[in-house]
C-alpha cells in the first residue's frame, strides 16, 4: 500500500488539475476585461465555500499538517460532502506518514462509516494491526483477528473497485496487484509473529510473486530459515545483497538472515 498512490486522491487531484488551470485562466480574462465573473464551482460541491474547502485541500497535498486541517475544515462544515471519503482518507494516510498511528487508525476507521468497501482504508487497518501488535500483547488473537478481516477484505474489494478514469487498464491492474500483495505481506507479518513459520513462507511467497519488493523477499527468506530451510533462505539472501542498490536496512536484515541460515547448516 506504501507505493500505491490512493486512487480517490488520484481522481480528485488529477480532476481539479484542469479545473484550478481553467480558474486562473477565468481569472486573467476577467482582469483584463474589467469584469467580475461568478467562481466556478467544484463538481459535486453546493457551494463556493464547500468548492474552497477541497481545492484547499487538494492544494495541502504533500503536507501532512496542512493536510489535516484542510480535511477537518472540509468534513466538519460540509458534513455531507460528496468528498468526506476521501478527505478522511487523506486525514487518515497524513497520520501516518506523521507516525500517529492511532489517529491514523481512527480516521481509517472513519472512512469505512462512510464506505464500508474502501480498500484503502481496510489495508491500512489491517497493516496498522499486524505491525503494532507484539507476540505478548494479552489481546494479540483478538487484534490479529480483525486484522486478518480487514486484510482479507482489502483483497476481496478491490478486485471489484473502479478504476480511476485518468489510469490505463494495465496501470491499474498493477495497483491492484500491489494492493494485494501488501495485504499478503501482511499476513505474512502475522504468521510470523505466531510462529507459524509455513504460513509466513506461503504469504510472503504470494506477496513476492505479485510485486517483487526487496522487503517481502527477505521476510520470504527469514520465514525459510526459521522453517529450517536454509539452503533456500540463502539463495533469495545472495540474491538480494548482489543488489548494489539495495536498501541498507534491507541489506542488513538479508545479511543476519544469511548468517542464520549458514550457522544451522553447520
Amino acid at each position: 500500500m506504501r507505493r500505491m498512490v490512493l486512487a480517490g486522491i488520484l481522481v480528485m487531484a488529477t480532476g481539479f488539475t484542469g479545473l484550478l488551470a481553467q480558474k486562473n485562466k477565468d481569472k486573467g480574462q476577467s482582469q483584463q476585461g474589467g469584469q467580475q465573473q461568478q467562481p466556478q464551482l467544484v463538481p459535486n460541491t453546493k457551494s463556493v465555500g464547500e468548492s474552497q474547502s477541497v481545492i484547499a485541500l487538494v492544494q495541502s497535498q504533500g503536507n501532512p499538517d496542512k493536510i489535516i486541517a484542510a480535511a477537518e475544515d472540509l468534513t466538519t462544515k460540509y458534513t455531507d460532502s460528496f468528498y468526506k471519503e476521501t478527505a478522511l482518507l487523506m486525514e487518515a494516510q497524513a497520520y501516518r506518514d506523521k507516525r500517529d498511528l492511532e489517529k491514523a487508525q481512527i480516521y481509517a476507521e472513519r472512512v469505512l462509516e462512510v464506505n464500508p468497501k474502501n480498500f484503502q482504508a481496510t489495508g491500512m487497518l489491517g497493516e496498522i494491526l499486524a505491525q503494532r501488535t507484539r507476540e505478548n500483547d494479552l489481546d494479540r488473537e483478538e487484534k490479529f483477528a480483525q486484522a486478518t478481516k480487514y486484510l482479507n477484505d482489502t483483497m476481496e474489494n478491490v478486485k471489484t473497485a473502479p478504476k480511476p478514469p485518468q489510469a490505463t487498464d494495465a496501470q491499474w491492474d498493477d495497483a491492484k496487484k500491489s494492493v494485494t500483495a501488501e495485504a499478503h505481506n501482511n499476513l505474512g507479518l502475522i504468521a510470523m509473529t505466531r510462529k507459524k513459520y509455513d504460513v509466513a513462507a506461503a504469504e510472503f511467497k504470494t506477496a513476492a510473486d505479485l510485486e517483487p519488493e526487496p522487503a517481502y523477499l527477505v521476510r520470504l527468506a527469514s520465514a525459510l530459515q526459521n522453517q529450517g530451510k536454509s539452503d533456500e533462505a540463502i539463495a533469495i539472501c545472495d540474491k538480494l545483497l548482489a543488489d548494489a542498490n539495495l536498501h541498507p536496512a534491507i541489506r542488513n536484515v538479508a545479511q543476519q538472515v544469511k548468517a542464520a541460515a549458514a550457522k544451522t547448516k553447520k
